[in-house]
């Protein structure tokens, strides 16, 4: 994986896509399938930015705690609606200091990056039936909107999904693209202008962890035994 490579089209090497060409998943360049404008620039696979602003000592500061407290609020009021819980967090951003909006994206950042393991890209593929790397990013900004326990739960132990999560629909959960999106747009409605590089350490290039040959049912049912079990194709 490439910080720089297109947000879709992409695919594990030796996979076949999960979203055949002629039917894509995302079939507007620019735009998310419910009409938000994609920007070149966001937490997902953005481009270079300029360097990040000096901020005055006596700036407002987000921490993890509010960070998670944010996404919960906003979770629980959309009632688990990732689109829904994204145009929420935009709105509470909204009110915010430009400065604590690039805390919260450093934040989601941070996670999005963490969460770039193969065991994981293995978990969203047998809870989705199958996953190209762009729906893994979707997956990885979904997991976050998920809260802290199952966010740090399935980091920890990508297998324990199989008890964290209550349910899941691969038609209408593990898709948290517009999260990603959302402090981005915050920022740009705030202040006029894009948000600036965040100054952490990028995505590693290629998952982390062992890597898994993820069109292998017996190998995705050894790596994540309890997760197959429940998830995994009858």
């Amino acid at each position: 994986m490439t910080d720089s490579a297109p947000f879709r089209g992409r695919t594990p090497p030796g996979a076949t896509p999960t979203h055949p060409p002629d039917k894509p998943r995302y079939a507007h360049p620019h735009r998310t399938r419910t009409g938000r404008r994609r920007h070149p620039h966001i937490t997902i696979r953005r481009t270079p930015r300029a360097p990040p602003p000096p901020r005055a000592d006596a700036g407002p500061v987000m921490d993890e705690t509010e960070f998670w407290e944010l996404i919960d609020a906003a979770r629980q009021r959309a009632d688990g609606d990732s689109e829904d819980q994204a145009d929420l967090l935009v709105e509470r951003l909204l009110g915010m200091d430009p400065d604590l909006v690039l805390d919260f994206a450093r934040h989601f950042e941070a996670r999005y990056n963490r969460a770039c393991t193969w065991d994981l890209w293995a978990a969203a593929w047998v809870l989705l039936g199958g996953a190209s790397d762009d729906a893994f990013d979707f997956f990885r900004c979904w997991l976050i909107g998920q809260g802290r326990e199952v966010y740090e739960g399935a980091v920890h132990e990508p297998d324990s999904l199989a008890e964290l999560l209550d349910d899941f629909d691969e038609e209408l959960d593990g898709d948290g693209e517009e999260l990603g999106y959302a402090a981005d747009e915050a920022y740009e409605q705030l202040t006029g202008t894009v948000a600036p590089d965040l100054g952490i350490a990028p995505a590693p290039p290629e998952p982390l962890g062992v890597p898994i040959d993820l069109e292998n049912d017996r190998a995705l049912a050894e790596r994540l035994p309890r997760l197959w079990a429940r998830f995994g194709p009858e």
